[in-house]
């Protein structure tokens, strides 16, 4: 069985940057244009604390034209901070969404087209919460939190470079009691953050999974009295998940130590200004301009703190959604192009789901250009298994798929999607109306296409009776009616070989004779494979293709 690549639980969150950078990169010249504003607000915000000085110094040596002039500049400084701090802030987000989006789409377009046996291998409330809670968690945090975080970061370097300018003894004074402490504590805070926060995701994803899998199996849960047996699984669940949360709280509440370390640094520094400036040492301008920027530092690395969980889980999320776009590539593939019109053929295929017995095995068949077959056997021999491989949609794990001798592994997904379609037993729709589904054919047909369609397929009065034509709602079709529409749809698409898997197994008589109906039509010019039990189906096809156990049985 070949090897499908596995979501990480918590996937590492070392070289986050050198691994977004194709989503960054794009926005580079928006991102640098907001760091600069941000830089410029930061410059201000850090240039009151000297105006203040100078205003002070002026004042008590009575000068009043140099008092005038720091009062003007301060007064600049503190509208340069409101206006250019608002201008950066909305650049940044406005870059920020933007990447999101990128993500967002990427990620919808990895989903699209990632291995079927990748989407089967994972609970789809999982790969639902990756592929929109952790991106809504991403674009929440660029949007409340990121221009925080590089205003709080850029306002921190200047401020020790401004406080290094004043006095480097007092600085190293506060490095020793403030920094040091605060920077043994964030440590502290990313020791365990990166497993903890990861962890608290993947209960969340869990989470996700149970809701999503209780919505879709809710009747049969209700209607075989199995609604206590999961709601005790789901209790389970939601118990590691309330226990993860615990947990990542208090990883969270370690970063608030910093606040104590904050009122002592704030203690001696205000001591050793004040015995400074008594001795002659300083003036008391200076002082002030010491007191007020270590006051900025203090506030801006207790900014950073509070904002240090909401940056763990960015990371995470964004590690997650890495992984995601990693794990669900599609394997590459060849740039032949199909012929139009060619023989599909299945090679000594094997297949396994799972290591061990394969659900295929050596198993050979043909079909020519015009044939018409069925394929049939007993349930669990391998009937849809084949269908998926002869539609491209797996990967044999031995031999190969052809279409007109070219292996359908060296041809473009789109390529293969044009020649061969596969019209599956049960067929989903999108919510819209019945054209709305049609629309998702190649080429986007329109309207005069789509009952063009039923026309060829004999099932224009079908079209005719739906309660608002085209514009019926797809939710209000019954099964068997949504496999008329799967089968209208793939015939939009022209393919040169039509798969039918039990297209009339599941519907009631008077559908199953239309379908009947349309298949006799479907015979001209095409190649068509059909997985059917029903007699008068069967009946329809010249050759019949009988699989038993995963080989082919005989004619």
């Amino acid at each position: 069985m070949a090897e499908v690549p596995a979501l990480t639980e918590a996937p590492d969150t070392r070289g986050l940057l050198r691994r977004a950078g194709p989503f960054l990169r794009p926005h580079r010249r928006r991102l640098a244009g907001a760091l600069g504003l941000s830089l410029v607000e930061s410059a201000a915000l850090v240039g009151i604390a000297p105006a203040v000085g100078a205003a002070v110094d002026a004042l008590l040596a009575r000068d009043g034209g140099a008092f005038a002039a720091a009062v003007a500049l301060l007064a600049a400084m503190v509208i340069g901070v409101a206006v250019i701090g608002r201008l950066a802030a909305t650049t940044l987000a406005d870059a920020g969404e933007r990447i999101v989006r990128d993500l967002r789409e990427r990620v919808a377009e990895r989903l699209a087209t990632a291995p079927l046996r990748f989407l089967e291998a994972h609970r789809g409330g999982a790969l639902l919460q990756r592929a929109t809670g952790e991106v809504a968690e991403l674009a929440m945090f660029v949007r409340e939190a990121l221009p925080g975080l590089v205003s709080a970061t850029l306002t921190l370097g200047l401020t020790v470079v401004l406080l290094l300018g004043y006095s480097w003894e007092l600085t190293l004074a506060v490095t020793a009691v403030f920094l040091a402490p605060a920077l043994l504590i964030t440590r502290w805070f990313a020791r365990r953050a990166g497993a903890v926060f990861g962890a608290h995701a993947e209960a969340e994803a869990v989470m996700a999974a149970t809701f999503t899998e209780t919505l879709e199996a809710r009747e049969d849960l209700r209607a075989t009295g199995g609604l206590p047996a999961w709601m005790a699984r789901f209790a389970r669940d939601n118990a590691v998940a309330v226990a993860a949360q615990r947990r990542t709280a208090a990883v969270e509440n370690r970063v608030g130590s910093i606040s104590l370390v904050e009122g002592a640094a704030l203690g001696l520094l205000l001591v050793a200004g004040a015995w400074l400036a008594a001795g002659g040492h300083m003036s008391v301008g200076a002082v002030v301009v010491f007191v007020l920027a270590a006051r900025n530092l203090f506030e801006g690395f207790g900014d950073l703190s509070q904002l240090a969980g909401d940056v763990q889980t960015m990371r995470t999320g964004l590690a997650r959604l890495l992984d995601l776009l990693t794990a669900a590539a599609p394997p590459p593939r060849g740039d032949r192009i199909l012929p139009a019109r060619g023989e599909l053929a299945a090679e000594d295929v094997v297949f396994r789901y799972e290591a061990g017995e394969p659900a295929l095995h050596g198993v050979s068949v043909r079909c020519a250009g015009d044939d018409h077959a069925g394929l049939v056997g007993e349930t669990g021999s391998g009937k849809t298994t084949l269908s998926k491989l002869l539609a491209g949609l797996y990967e044999p794990d031995g031999g190969r798929v052809t279409f007109g001798g070219i292996d359908l592994r060296e041809v473009p997904e789109e390529e293969v999607r044009a020649r061969i379609a596969l019209v599956p037993q049960d067929v989903r729709t999108v919510a819209g109306s019945v054209g709305d589904n049609l629309a998702l054919a190649p080429g986007e047909p329109d309207r005069a296409r789509m009952l063009a369609a039923f026309e060829a397929l004999g099932l224009a009065d079908f079209a005719a009776g739906l309660p608002h034509g085209l514009d019926t709602p797809a939710s209000d079709l019954s099964g068997g009616e949504r496999q008329i529409i799967g089968l209208v749809r793939a015939v939009l698409a022209d393919p040169a070989v039509l798969i039918l898997d039990e297209a009339t197994a599941d519907v009631d008589p008077v559908t199953a004779r239309r379908m009947e109906t349309a298949l006799a039509r479907l015979r001209k010019d095409r190649a068509l494979l059909v997985i059917a039990h029903r007699p008068a189906t069967v009946e329809l096809l010249p050759r019949l293709i009988r699989l038993h156990a995963g080989a082919v049985a005989g004619p």
